[in-house]
Protein backbone atom coordinates (compact mmCIF):
# COMPACT_ATOMS: atom_id res chain seq x y z
CA UNK A 1 0.00 0.00 0.00
CA UNK A 2 1.23 3.64 -1.04
CA UNK A 3 1.38 5.80 2.17
CA UNK A 4 2.17 9.42 1.73
CA UNK A 5 2.46 10.78 5.03
CA UNK A 6 3.21 14.24 5.64
CA UNK A 7 5.90 15.49 8.43
CA UNK A 8 4.14 17.39 10.83
CA UNK A 9 3.19 14.81 13.84
CA UNK A 10 -0.58 16.20 15.13
CA UNK A 11 -3.80 14.27 14.02
CA UNK A 12 -7.03 14.84 12.45
CA UNK A 13 -10.18 15.04 14.85
CA UNK A 14 -10.72 11.59 13.20
CA UNK A 15 -7.80 10.44 15.32
CA UNK A 16 -6.25 9.63 12.20
CA UNK A 17 -2.21 10.39 12.02
CA UNK A 18 -1.29 12.99 9.45
CA UNK A 19 1.71 10.92 8.92
CA UNK A 20 -0.24 8.26 7.31
CA UNK A 21 -1.88 11.20 5.27
CA UNK A 22 -2.95 9.78 2.34
CA UNK A 23 -3.72 5.68 1.95
CA UNK A 24 -3.49 5.10 -2.26
CA UNK A 25 -5.09 1.70 -1.07
CA UNK A 26 -7.54 3.24 0.30
CA UNK A 27 -8.86 5.42 -2.52
CA UNK A 28 -9.09 2.00 -5.18
CA UNK A 29 -12.23 0.58 -3.65
CA UNK A 30 -12.49 -1.32 -6.74
CA UNK A 31 -14.17 -4.52 -5.49
CA UNK A 32 -10.53 -6.11 -6.65
CA UNK A 33 -9.61 -8.46 -3.77
CA UNK A 34 -8.28 -5.47 -1.86
CA UNK A 35 -5.72 -4.48 -4.52
CA UNK A 36 -3.98 -1.04 -3.64
CA UNK A 37 -3.56 1.16 -6.16
CA UNK A 38 0.11 0.27 -7.01
CA UNK A 39 -0.55 -2.99 -7.46
CA UNK A 40 -3.64 -2.29 -9.72
CA UNK A 41 -1.94 -0.28 -11.51
CA UNK A 42 1.16 -2.69 -11.99
CA UNK A 43 -1.74 -5.77 -12.72
CA UNK A 44 -3.40 -3.40 -15.48
CA UNK A 45 0.15 -2.76 -17.15
CA UNK A 46 0.75 -6.42 -17.49
CA UNK A 47 -3.17 -6.99 -18.89
CA UNK A 48 -2.32 -4.53 -21.26
CA UNK A 49 1.24 -6.20 -22.06
CA UNK A 50 -1.05 -9.41 -22.76
CA UNK A 51 -3.29 -7.21 -25.32
CA UNK A 52 -6.67 -6.17 -24.26
CA UNK A 53 -9.54 -4.70 -26.20
CA UNK A 54 -9.49 -1.15 -25.17
CA UNK A 55 -8.77 1.90 -28.31
CA UNK A 56 -7.89 4.36 -26.06
CA UNK A 57 -11.50 6.42 -27.34
CA UNK A 58 -14.15 8.17 -25.34
CA UNK A 59 -17.98 8.45 -25.31
CA UNK A 60 -19.61 11.15 -24.09
CA UNK A 61 -23.68 10.70 -23.97
CA UNK A 62 -25.34 13.95 -23.64
CA UNK A 63 -29.05 12.80 -21.73
CA UNK A 64 -31.99 15.02 -22.58
CA UNK A 65 -34.16 14.19 -19.66
CA UNK A 66 -38.01 14.55 -20.10
CA UNK A 67 -38.06 13.10 -23.52
CA UNK A 68 -36.97 16.03 -26.18
CA UNK A 69 -39.44 16.50 -28.84
CA UNK A 70 -37.81 14.83 -32.25
CA UNK A 71 -40.14 16.70 -34.42
CA UNK A 72 -39.01 20.46 -32.96
CA UNK A 73 -35.39 19.28 -33.15
CA UNK A 74 -34.16 17.24 -36.23
CA UNK A 75 -37.02 16.37 -38.27
CA UNK A 76 -39.45 19.72 -38.26
CA UNK A 77 -42.20 17.92 -41.11
CA UNK A 78 -43.15 21.49 -42.12
CA UNK A 79 -44.71 19.68 -45.33
CA UNK A 80 -47.78 17.93 -42.72
CA UNK A 81 -50.19 19.46 -41.37
CA UNK A 82 -50.54 22.02 -39.05
CA UNK A 83 -51.01 19.80 -35.90
CA UNK A 84 -48.20 17.86 -36.73
CA UNK A 85 -45.41 20.16 -38.03
CA UNK A 86 -42.80 21.97 -35.78
CA UNK A 87 -44.15 24.69 -33.68
CA UNK A 88 -40.61 26.48 -33.93
CA UNK A 89 -40.46 26.45 -37.72
CA UNK A 90 -37.00 25.37 -39.45
CA UNK A 91 -33.84 26.26 -40.22
CA UNK A 92 -31.92 24.86 -43.18
CA UNK A 93 -28.48 23.04 -42.71
CA UNK A 94 -25.65 22.89 -44.87
CA UNK A 95 -26.68 19.58 -46.66
CA UNK A 96 -29.04 20.49 -49.28
CA UNK A 97 -33.18 19.50 -48.89
CA UNK A 98 -32.46 19.23 -44.99
CA UNK A 99 -33.85 21.47 -42.05
CA UNK A 100 -33.28 20.96 -38.38
CA UNK A 101 -36.07 22.86 -35.87
CA UNK A 102 -35.26 26.71 -35.80
CA UNK A 103 -33.67 26.49 -32.52
CA UNK A 104 -30.59 24.56 -33.51
CA UNK A 105 -29.11 27.45 -36.01
CA UNK A 106 -25.04 26.79 -35.43
CA UNK A 107 -25.97 22.92 -35.36
CA UNK A 108 -27.86 23.46 -39.04
CA UNK A 109 -24.24 25.22 -40.01
CA UNK A 110 -21.91 22.37 -38.59
CA UNK A 111 -23.86 19.59 -40.46
CA UNK A 112 -20.92 18.21 -42.21
CA UNK A 113 -20.13 16.90 -38.64
CA UNK A 114 -22.76 15.69 -37.62
CA UNK A 115 -24.63 12.65 -37.97
CA UNK A 116 -28.75 12.84 -37.68
CA UNK A 117 -30.88 8.59 -37.16
CA UNK A 118 -34.47 9.65 -38.03
CA UNK A 119 -35.10 6.16 -38.10
CA UNK A 120 -34.01 5.44 -34.01
CA UNK A 121 -36.81 4.77 -31.72
CA UNK A 122 -35.99 4.33 -27.92
CA UNK A 123 -39.52 1.99 -27.79
CA UNK A 124 -40.22 3.15 -24.37
CA UNK A 125 -42.88 5.68 -23.54
CA UNK A 126 -42.42 6.41 -20.02
CA UNK A 127 -39.52 8.65 -17.80
CA UNK A 128 -37.37 5.26 -17.37
CA UNK A 129 -33.95 5.50 -18.76
CA UNK A 130 -31.89 2.18 -18.25
CA UNK A 131 -33.79 0.64 -21.25
CA UNK A 132 -32.11 3.09 -23.30
CA UNK A 133 -28.46 3.75 -21.87
CA UNK A 134 -28.06 -0.56 -21.78
CA UNK A 135 -29.38 -1.42 -24.77
CA UNK A 136 -32.28 -3.69 -23.08
CA UNK A 137 -28.99 -6.09 -21.98
CA UNK A 138 -30.24 -8.86 -19.81
CA UNK A 139 -27.74 -7.37 -16.83
CA UNK A 140 -29.87 -4.11 -16.48
CA UNK A 141 -26.23 -2.78 -16.71
CA UNK A 142 -26.11 1.14 -18.76
CA UNK A 143 -23.63 0.33 -21.24
CA UNK A 144 -21.24 2.79 -19.62
CA UNK A 145 -20.78 0.24 -16.22
CA UNK A 146 -20.56 -2.55 -19.32
CA UNK A 147 -17.60 -0.43 -20.28
CA UNK A 148 -16.36 -0.70 -17.72
CA UNK A 149 -16.25 -4.06 -17.05
CA UNK A 150 -14.66 -4.83 -20.36
CA UNK A 151 -11.94 -1.79 -20.30
CA UNK A 152 -11.39 -1.53 -16.14
CA UNK A 153 -12.85 0.97 -13.80
CA UNK A 154 -9.90 3.42 -13.85
CA UNK A 155 -7.83 4.69 -16.56
CA UNK A 156 -4.23 3.17 -15.96
CA UNK A 157 -2.16 6.75 -16.89
CA UNK A 158 -4.35 9.17 -14.81
CA UNK A 159 -6.46 7.50 -12.52
CA UNK A 160 -9.30 8.70 -13.74
CA UNK A 161 -12.94 6.65 -13.26
CA UNK A 162 -14.07 5.66 -16.66
CA UNK A 163 -17.33 6.16 -16.04
CA UNK A 164 -18.23 9.72 -14.79
CA UNK A 165 -21.74 11.29 -14.48
CA UNK A 166 -21.74 15.05 -14.66
CA UNK A 167 -24.90 16.60 -13.58
CA UNK A 168 -25.24 20.26 -13.26
CA UNK A 169 -23.94 20.32 -9.41
CA UNK A 170 -20.94 19.41 -10.46
CA UNK A 171 -20.11 22.68 -11.89
CA UNK A 172 -22.10 24.97 -9.47
CA UNK A 173 -21.81 23.36 -5.42
CA UNK A 174 -24.35 25.24 -4.09
CA UNK A 175 -26.98 24.90 -6.63
CA UNK A 176 -30.28 24.32 -5.21
CA UNK A 177 -32.88 22.39 -7.35
CA UNK A 178 -36.30 21.36 -6.38
CA UNK A 179 -36.87 17.61 -6.05
CA UNK A 180 -38.82 15.37 -7.88
CA UNK A 181 -39.25 12.03 -9.63
CA UNK A 182 -36.02 13.36 -11.79
CA UNK A 183 -33.64 13.56 -8.91
CA UNK A 184 -34.65 9.89 -7.89
CA UNK A 185 -34.33 8.75 -11.20
CA UNK A 186 -31.50 10.12 -12.49
CA UNK A 187 -29.02 7.18 -11.23
CA UNK A 188 -30.44 4.94 -13.56
CA UNK A 189 -28.66 6.58 -16.36
CA UNK A 190 -26.04 5.14 -14.95
CA UNK A 191 -27.33 2.01 -13.30
CA UNK A 192 -24.56 -0.92 -13.04
CA UNK A 193 -26.86 -3.52 -12.55
CA UNK A 194 -26.04 -6.97 -11.98
CA UNK A 195 -22.25 -6.14 -12.81
CA UNK A 196 -22.34 -4.94 -9.67
CA UNK A 197 -21.49 -1.40 -7.64
CA UNK A 198 -17.76 -1.57 -8.80
CA UNK A 199 -18.92 -0.21 -12.04
CA UNK A 200 -21.05 2.80 -10.33
CA UNK A 201 -20.42 5.91 -12.29
CA UNK A 202 -18.02 8.24 -10.40
CA UNK A 203 -20.39 11.48 -9.19
CA UNK A 204 -18.00 14.47 -9.05
CA UNK A 205 -21.49 16.24 -7.37
CA UNK A 206 -21.66 13.71 -4.56
CA UNK A 207 -22.99 10.29 -3.79
CA UNK A 208 -22.50 6.70 -5.29
CA UNK A 209 -20.84 4.40 -4.05
CA UNK A 210 -17.51 4.93 -6.09
CA UNK A 211 -17.51 8.39 -4.84
CA UNK A 212 -17.19 6.68 -1.32
CA UNK A 213 -14.42 4.49 -2.43
CA UNK A 214 -12.48 7.76 -3.33
CA UNK A 215 -12.18 9.31 -0.26
CA UNK A 216 -9.03 10.64 0.85
CA UNK A 217 -8.78 9.40 4.32
CA UNK A 218 -7.15 12.19 5.77
CA UNK A 219 -10.45 14.40 6.08
CA UNK A 220 -14.15 14.08 5.27
CA UNK A 221 -13.69 16.05 2.54
CA UNK A 222 -14.29 13.54 -0.99
CA UNK A 223 -12.25 13.46 -3.27
CA UNK A 224 -14.78 15.35 -5.84
CA UNK A 225 -15.01 18.65 -3.67
CA UNK A 226 -12.34 20.34 -6.10
CA UNK A 227 -11.27 22.74 -3.57
CA UNK A 228 -10.65 20.85 -1.00
CA UNK A 229 -8.60 18.32 -2.69
CA UNK A 230 -6.53 20.90 -4.00
CA UNK A 231 -5.63 22.33 -0.87
CA UNK A 232 -5.18 18.56 -0.04
CA UNK A 233 -2.59 17.73 -2.54
CA UNK A 234 -1.06 21.08 -2.07
CA UNK A 235 -0.31 20.27 1.63
CA UNK A 236 1.37 17.00 0.28
CA UNK A 237 3.47 18.49 -2.35
CA UNK A 238 4.98 21.03 0.37
CA UNK A 239 6.39 18.27 2.30
CA UNK A 240 7.69 15.97 -0.29
CA UNK A 241 11.29 16.15 -1.22
CA UNK A 242 12.48 19.13 -3.21
CA UNK A 243 12.58 17.41 -6.47
CA UNK A 244 9.07 16.45 -6.19
CA UNK A 245 9.00 12.80 -6.33
CA UNK A 246 8.63 10.19 -3.29
CA UNK A 247 11.92 9.31 -2.26
CA UNK A 248 12.54 5.38 -2.77
CA UNK A 249 9.18 4.87 -4.36
CA UNK A 250 9.10 2.22 -6.91
CA UNK A 251 7.38 3.01 -10.38
CA UNK A 252 3.91 1.91 -9.54
CA UNK A 253 4.06 3.81 -6.10
CA UNK A 254 4.87 7.12 -7.81
CA UNK A 255 2.77 6.63 -10.75
CA UNK A 256 -0.65 5.81 -7.80
CA UNK A 257 0.55 9.09 -6.53
CA UNK A 258 0.99 10.82 -9.95
CA UNK A 259 -2.77 8.92 -10.61
CA UNK A 260 -4.05 11.39 -7.27
CA UNK A 261 -1.83 14.54 -7.88
CA UNK A 262 -1.80 14.97 -11.78
CA UNK A 263 -5.19 13.58 -12.90
CA UNK A 264 -8.08 13.23 -10.66
CA UNK A 265 -7.94 16.90 -9.22
CA UNK A 266 -7.30 18.43 -12.18
CA UNK A 267 -10.12 17.36 -14.88
CA UNK A 268 -13.01 18.29 -12.45
CA UNK A 269 -11.23 22.16 -11.68
CA UNK A 270 -12.88 24.50 -14.98
CA UNK A 271 -10.61 27.33 -13.48
CA UNK A 272 -7.44 25.60 -14.89
CA UNK A 273 -9.43 26.09 -18.57
CA UNK A 274 -8.72 29.02 -20.85
CA UNK A 275 -10.76 31.92 -19.83
CA UNK A 276 -11.59 31.94 -23.92
CA UNK A 277 -12.77 28.22 -23.91
CA UNK A 278 -15.00 28.84 -21.16
CA UNK A 279 -16.31 31.79 -22.76
CA UNK A 280 -16.73 29.58 -26.18
CA UNK A 281 -18.46 27.13 -24.07
CA UNK A 282 -20.65 28.94 -21.50
CA UNK A 283 -24.29 29.11 -22.07
CA UNK A 284 -25.81 31.24 -18.83
CA UNK A 285 -25.88 34.58 -20.44
CA UNK A 286 -28.57 32.82 -23.06
CA UNK A 287 -31.22 32.55 -20.20
CA UNK A 288 -32.26 32.54 -16.46
CA UNK A 289 -32.79 29.37 -15.63
CA UNK A 290 -34.67 30.59 -12.49
CA UNK A 291 -37.51 31.73 -14.28
CA UNK A 292 -38.15 28.47 -16.20
CA UNK A 293 -37.81 26.40 -12.80
CA UNK A 294 -40.98 27.78 -11.28
CA UNK A 295 -42.66 26.02 -13.57
CA UNK A 296 -43.89 22.30 -13.35
CA UNK A 297 -41.49 19.57 -13.95
CA UNK A 298 -38.80 22.10 -15.08
CA UNK A 299 -37.80 22.27 -11.74
CA UNK A 300 -34.16 20.54 -12.51
CA UNK A 301 -33.65 22.97 -15.50
CA UNK A 302 -30.51 24.80 -15.55
CA UNK A 303 -28.47 26.85 -18.21
CA UNK A 304 -25.43 25.02 -16.93
CA UNK A 305 -25.10 22.41 -19.82
CA UNK A 306 -22.60 24.43 -21.87
CA UNK A 307 -19.69 24.26 -18.54
CA UNK A 308 -21.15 20.72 -18.19
CA UNK A 309 -20.41 19.67 -22.11
CA UNK A 310 -16.60 21.09 -21.10
CA UNK A 311 -15.86 19.40 -18.31
CA UNK A 312 -16.89 16.40 -19.95
CA UNK A 313 -14.26 17.25 -22.57
CA UNK A 314 -11.64 17.26 -20.27
CA UNK A 315 -12.32 14.13 -17.95
CA UNK A 316 -11.81 12.92 -21.78
CA UNK A 317 -8.82 14.27 -21.97
CA UNK A 318 -7.36 12.90 -18.61
CA UNK A 319 -8.78 9.49 -19.76
CA UNK A 320 -12.54 9.01 -18.99
CA UNK A 321 -13.85 6.53 -21.33
CA UNK A 322 -17.49 6.87 -20.66
CA UNK A 323 -18.87 10.51 -19.51
CA UNK A 324 -23.05 10.81 -19.33
CA UNK A 325 -24.13 14.12 -19.54
CA UNK A 326 -27.53 15.11 -17.74
CA UNK A 327 -29.75 18.03 -18.95
CA UNK A 328 -33.47 18.26 -17.50
CA UNK A 329 -36.42 19.43 -17.81
CA UNK A 330 -37.72 18.23 -21.54
CA UNK A 331 -41.16 17.10 -20.66
CA UNK A 332 -43.36 19.44 -22.77
CA UNK A 333 -46.72 17.84 -22.16
CA UNK A 334 -48.99 21.26 -21.54
CA UNK A 335 -48.51 25.09 -21.91
CA UNK A 336 -48.06 25.06 -17.76
CA UNK A 337 -44.59 23.55 -17.71
CA UNK A 338 -43.48 26.99 -18.58
CA UNK A 339 -43.82 30.92 -19.16
CA UNK A 340 -44.37 30.37 -22.86
CA UNK A 341 -45.27 27.21 -23.03
CA UNK A 342 -43.90 25.23 -24.98
CA UNK A 343 -41.71 28.42 -26.40
CA UNK A 344 -39.58 27.23 -23.53
CA UNK A 345 -38.25 24.93 -26.52
CA UNK A 346 -36.21 28.11 -27.42
CA UNK A 347 -33.94 28.82 -24.45
CA UNK A 348 -33.66 25.15 -23.84
CA UNK A 349 -33.18 24.18 -27.09
CA UNK A 350 -30.62 27.12 -28.00
CA UNK A 351 -28.89 25.85 -25.01
CA UNK A 352 -28.42 22.51 -26.60
CA UNK A 353 -27.38 24.27 -29.70
CA UNK A 354 -24.55 26.31 -27.96
CA UNK A 355 -23.31 23.17 -26.00
CA UNK A 356 -23.40 20.81 -28.44
CA UNK A 357 -22.09 22.81 -31.52
CA UNK A 358 -19.02 24.33 -29.01
CA UNK A 359 -18.46 20.47 -27.74
CA UNK A 360 -18.31 19.56 -31.45
CA UNK A 361 -15.91 22.38 -32.76
CA UNK A 362 -13.33 21.72 -30.12
CA UNK A 363 -12.75 18.63 -30.26
CA UNK A 364 -12.14 18.92 -34.31
CA UNK A 365 -9.64 22.64 -32.97
CA UNK A 366 -7.87 19.75 -30.75
CA UNK A 367 -7.76 16.96 -32.95
CA UNK A 368 -9.74 15.03 -30.97
CA UNK A 369 -13.01 13.75 -33.02
CA UNK A 370 -11.49 10.68 -34.12
CA UNK A 371 -11.53 9.44 -30.56
CA UNK A 372 -14.19 11.00 -29.16
CA UNK A 373 -17.88 10.01 -30.14
CA UNK A 374 -20.84 12.01 -28.90
CA UNK A 375 -23.93 10.78 -28.82
CA UNK A 376 -27.16 13.04 -28.17
CA UNK A 377 -30.50 11.86 -27.34
CA UNK A 378 -33.20 11.38 -25.03
CA UNK A 379 -35.55 8.38 -23.52
CA UNK A 380 -38.09 8.80 -25.53
CA UNK A 381 -39.27 11.31 -28.43
CA UNK A 382 -42.84 13.43 -27.99
CA UNK A 383 -46.34 12.17 -29.71
CA UNK A 384 -46.15 13.75 -33.61
CA UNK A 385 -49.87 15.50 -33.04
CA UNK A 386 -50.11 18.42 -30.56
CA UNK A 387 -52.20 17.76 -27.51
CA UNK A 388 -55.49 19.57 -26.41
CA UNK A 389 -52.85 21.70 -24.28
CA UNK A 390 -50.46 23.06 -27.24
CA UNK A 391 -47.71 20.37 -26.03
CA UNK A 392 -46.62 16.75 -27.00
CA UNK A 393 -46.94 13.44 -25.05
CA UNK A 394 -44.25 10.67 -24.21
CA UNK A 395 -43.89 8.54 -27.19
CA UNK A 396 -41.66 5.84 -27.92
CA UNK A 397 -42.07 5.03 -31.55
CA UNK A 398 -39.27 7.72 -32.58
CA UNK A 399 -36.78 9.50 -30.55
CA UNK A 400 -33.95 12.01 -31.46
CA UNK A 401 -30.92 10.87 -32.31
CA UNK A 402 -27.46 12.63 -33.10
CA UNK A 403 -23.92 11.76 -33.43
CA UNK A 404 -20.64 13.39 -33.76
CA UNK A 405 -17.05 12.66 -33.44
CA UNK A 406 -15.70 8.67 -32.69
CA UNK A 407 -14.50 8.61 -36.29
CA UNK A 408 -18.11 8.09 -37.95
CA UNK A 409 -19.42 8.60 -41.06
CA UNK A 410 -21.00 11.89 -40.75
CA UNK A 411 -22.33 14.66 -43.28
CA UNK A 412 -25.28 12.79 -43.86
CA UNK A 413 -28.75 12.08 -42.34
CA UNK A 414 -29.67 8.30 -41.60
CA UNK A 415 -33.03 6.48 -42.21
CA UNK A 416 -35.97 8.60 -42.34
CA UNK A 417 -39.67 8.66 -40.74
CA UNK A 418 -43.01 8.92 -42.71
CA UNK A 419 -44.90 11.97 -43.46
CA UNK A 420 -46.40 13.03 -39.86
CA UNK A 421 -42.60 11.64 -37.81
CA UNK A 422 -44.92 9.28 -36.23
CA UNK A 423 -43.04 6.01 -37.72
CA UNK A 424 -39.78 5.51 -39.20
CA UNK A 425 -40.10 4.54 -43.08
CA UNK A 426 -36.70 2.67 -43.42
CA UNK A 427 -34.88 0.20 -41.35
CA UNK A 428 -35.96 1.01 -37.46
CA UNK A 429 -32.82 1.41 -35.21
CA UNK A 430 -33.21 1.09 -31.57
CA UNK A 431 -31.18 1.18 -28.64
CA UNK A 432 -29.51 -2.15 -28.86
CA UNK A 433 -27.84 -1.23 -31.94
CA UNK A 434 -26.92 2.63 -30.44
CA UNK A 435 -25.07 0.44 -27.57
CA UNK A 436 -23.27 -1.44 -30.01
CA UNK A 437 -22.18 1.24 -31.90
CA UNK A 438 -20.89 2.71 -28.80
CA UNK A 439 -19.05 -0.89 -28.28
CA UNK A 440 -17.86 -0.79 -31.78
CA UNK A 441 -16.15 2.53 -30.96
CA UNK A 442 -14.26 1.76 -27.14
CA UNK A 443 -13.78 -1.67 -28.15
CA UNK A 444 -11.58 -4.09 -31.07
CA UNK A 445 -14.91 -6.41 -30.45
CA UNK A 446 -13.01 -9.67 -32.07
CA UNK A 447 -9.97 -9.09 -29.03
CA UNK A 448 -13.22 -8.59 -26.85
CA UNK A 449 -14.79 -12.06 -27.49
CA UNK A 450 -11.57 -13.54 -26.81
CA UNK A 451 -11.48 -12.10 -23.16
CA UNK A 452 -11.58 -14.53 -20.39
CA UNK A 453 -14.49 -14.59 -17.71
CA UNK A 454 -16.69 -12.01 -19.24
CA UNK A 455 -20.30 -12.04 -19.14
CA UNK A 456 -22.22 -13.95 -21.44
CA UNK A 457 -24.82 -10.89 -21.45
CA UNK A 458 -21.18 -8.80 -22.58
CA UNK A 459 -20.51 -10.99 -25.73
CA UNK A 460 -24.27 -10.93 -26.92
CA UNK A 461 -23.98 -7.41 -26.62
CA UNK A 462 -20.89 -7.19 -28.86
CA UNK A 463 -22.71 -9.15 -31.23
CA UNK A 464 -25.60 -6.66 -31.94
CA UNK A 465 -25.79 -4.74 -35.19
CA UNK A 466 -24.54 -1.10 -34.81
CA UNK A 467 -25.69 1.72 -36.91
CA UNK A 468 -24.17 -0.05 -40.04
CA UNK A 469 -24.44 3.27 -42.04
CA UNK A 470 -21.93 4.96 -39.38
CA UNK A 471 -19.35 2.48 -40.29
Amino acid sequence: MLTLSDKLPNRTCEGLGRRDFLKAGAIGGLGLGGLTLPSLLEAKSKALARGKPVRNKSVVLLFLQGGPPHIEFFDPKMSAPSEYRSITGEIPTTIPGLTFGSTFPQLAKMTDKLAVVRSYQSRNAGHTYLGVTSGGNDMKAATSAVATRVGGTFDQKTGMPNNCLVLPEAIQEDLKLGSNFETGALPGLTDPGTLGATHSAFNPAGGGTAKENMELRISPDRLADRKGLLGGLDGIKRNLDSDGSLEGADYFSQQAFDVVNKGVSSAFDLSKEDPKTVAKYDTRPLFDARELQRWGDMRRTTNLLGLQMLMARRLCESGCSFVTVSDCGWDYHANNNSPKGMAGLDPMGHQVDHAVAAFVQDLHDRGMQEDVLLVVTGEMGRSPKLNNNGGRDHYGNLTSLLLAGGGLKVGQVVGGSDHIAAFPATRPYGPENLSATILHHLFDLSELRLMDGLPGEILAMSNDSPIEELF
